[in-house]
């Protein structure tokens, strides 16, 4: 296995089972000057993904690290991009939906990404150019490398009927997307809304539980990377909204467009 991907694989469980110690007690919650929640988890999962990616000496964009100037990131060919805890509104209101996220970047396209789910112990990670995406079970998030040999491919269906399984978000449903809906249905399309938190999103793209993602609400690059990766990963585009380009990353400003995944 590629060793970078084996790192992240090992940092993202170590900072699942962190996560779920918080999750199981009672936890203050924050906010960010953006009115985003913040707890001690997100501090906690984020310390333990920087000391393994400390290591390979690869620099590291996080939500919950101090944001590195864009006169220095410019100048990076390749960096990890990290969410430590993707969700923090599901982990506030304990339903389960959120996730760990990291992806590595290599000239600003997603090349290798892995999300764990720690409320269900499921990893999901993927190797890009391996045109390759698969998921296992972490019992207990005690990782070890044979427990990769029990994981299994996955890959979207495409769907020959007229129900479209649209994926919406949990806590961020917007006006547009309702719009977007609309238009499918005076399309003749039936639509079968499928609604999730965090990541776990792209996760139903990618192993075939549904068939568009459309997203008009704001999303930074840590929210999307390994998900954007996973998707790459079995031949799924996670294209800009308003012209027919792929997201990408470490950009001058680490909002993302809206886009959409199918």
């Amino acid at each position: 296995m590629n060793k970078l991907l084996l790192i992240a694989i090992k940092a993202a469980v170590a900072a699942g089972a962190e996560i779920m110690q918080v999750y199981s007690g009672d936890f203050e919650v924050q906010l960010k000057e953006d009115d985003s929640p913040l707890t001690v988890a997100d501090e906690r999962a984020n310390a333990v993904i920087n000391s393994y990616l400390t290591d390979t000496a690869i620099p590291v964009i996080s939500e919950e690290n101090k944001q590195i100037d864009y006169a220095v990131r410019k100048d990076w060919d390749t960096c990890w991009m990290v969410d430590p805890l993707d969700g923090t509104k599901e982990f506030v209101k304990r339903n389960g939906e959120f996730t760990v996220n990291i992806a590595l970047i290599e000239k600003g396209k997603p090349v290798l990404g892995v999300i764990y789910v720690p409320v269900t112990e499921t990893l999901y990670y993927a190797e890009v150019k391996t045109e390759k995406a698969y998921k296992c079970n972490i019992p207990n998030h005690a990782f070890s490398e044979d427990l990769l040999n029990t994981s299994v491919s996955i890959s979207p269906e495409w769907n020959i009927s007229s129900t479209l399984r649209i994926v919406a978000s949990k806590s961020h449903q917007s006006p547009d997307t309702d719009v977007f809906i609309k238009e499918l249905k005076q399309e003749g399309y039936d639509v079968e809304l499928v609604s999730k938190g965090s990541s776990l999103k792209f996760c139903l793209m990618a192993e075939g539980s549904a068939d568009m993602y459309p997203r008009f609400a704001p999303t930074m690059e840590w929210d999307t990377a390994a998900g954007h990766a996973l998707c790459l990963a079995v031949g799924l585009e996670v294209s800009q909204i308003d012209q027919d380009k792929p997201l990408t990353y470490n950009k001058s400003n680490l909002l993302n467009p809206y886009f959409i995944v199918q």
